[in-house]
């Protein structure tokens, strides 16, 4: 399952850039899109994202792709089961 999930992210990835312009339309632009360079740059950014999320998932390794995310946010942190709190 995760290997077409991965496909069809790549394949979106793509579509997501060669349509940008239409995607553009559809999701309109936002004031905080303004601060990284505009709705495009937005697509662009998501589109990498994308992208390097489904190679991810088809080798295998989200585990060590989303490892900074743990130290990020304080709710993904794993507990030493010897601490008592």
């Amino acid at each position: 399952m995760y290997h077409v999930l991965g496909i069809i992210g790549i394949i979106g990835s793509i579509t997501i850039l060669k349509y940008r312009e239409r995607v553009s339309e559809m999701i309109g632009e936002s004031s905080w899109m303004l601060s990284i360079g505009g709705v495009y740059n937005f697509i662009i950014i998501l589109a990498t994202l994308l992208f390097f999320f489904s190679v991810a998932m088809l080798t295998g390794t989200t585990g060590y792709f989303l490892t900074p995310l743990k130290y990020l946010l304080p709710g993904l942190k794993e507990s030493d089961p010897n601490l008592m709190p």
